[in-house]
């Protein structure tokens, strides 16, 4: 996953990098609305964090712009937290809308929840491209999963969990997001229905393709590095 941060204050964009970065994000950092339009046409991202006060223009103009991606999630952060402030935003076209200070798990919380909404977007513009991960293909539409080209049987439900963590790799998926969007659930019965069908991925897919247990968090899908294994 990419994700570009328009931010012109250098120790918020630090920070912003940092984070977004240890949470296994593909992150690029620009300062100017000027450099945001040349981004978004060198290389689009999955997210586009956009800090409202830019030096050269509204962050709002930069949020119209954008809405030309509809597989693009688009967050506001801004230090203005008044309502019509807020509803600006997300008339100009912004998914979400995050105000200074915030905490890490917040914004991650955000990030989550504006992928899901894109995510339909996304599959519309690449159909019938297969998911590749490493030595992983998941054909998305014939629901086949390969790996070094020998077919890997998967109950429905193990497809649709592989599928999730394919979409994120190599960034980490909560188990609260997991159990929200695979089972539509959240109780402890199926926290561990989670935990057994984590432990049948990896056995079925081998030591080429791993699920990493980031403890206390969620798992992350990683390929051909097995000094990761979790």
């Amino acid at each position: 996953m990419r994700i570009t941060v328009i931010e012109d204050d250098d120790r918020v964009a630090r920070g912003l990098v940092t984070v977004l970065a240890q949470a296994g994000f593909e992150v690029h950092r620009v300062a100017t609305a000027a450099e945001a339009a040349e981004a978004a046409e060198a290389a689009p991202s999955d997210v586009v964090l956009v800090d409202l006060g830019l030096p050269d223009g509204d962050g709002l103009d930069v949020i119209r712009r954008l809405r030309d991606r509809p597989e693009t999630a688009v967050i506001a952060v801004t230090a203005r937290s008044e309502e019509h402030e807020r509803v600006r935003g997300l008339r100009a076209g912004a998914d979400d809308y995050i105000v200074k200070p915030f905490g890490v798990p917040e914004l991650l919380a955000r990030i989550d929840a504006v992928l899901r909404r894109t995510r339909g977007a996304r599959a519309l513009c690449h159909p019938d491209e297969p998911l590749v991960v490493g030595p992983m293909r998941i054909g998305v539409g014939t629901r086949e999963v390969t790996v070094d080209g020998t077919p890997v049987a998967l109950t429905r439900k193990e497809f649709e969990l592989l599928l999730l963590l394919a979409r994120r790799a190599p960034n980490v998926v909560s188990r609260d997001v997991i159990l929200d969007q695979i089972w539509g659930a959240t109780w402890e019965s199926t926290s561990r229905t989670l935990d057994t069908h984590i432990a049948a991925l990896r056995h079925k897919l081998g030591r080429v393709v791993l699920i990493r247990t980031i403890h206390g968090v969620g798992y992350r899908l990683l390929a051909d590095q097995p000094e990761l294994i979790g």
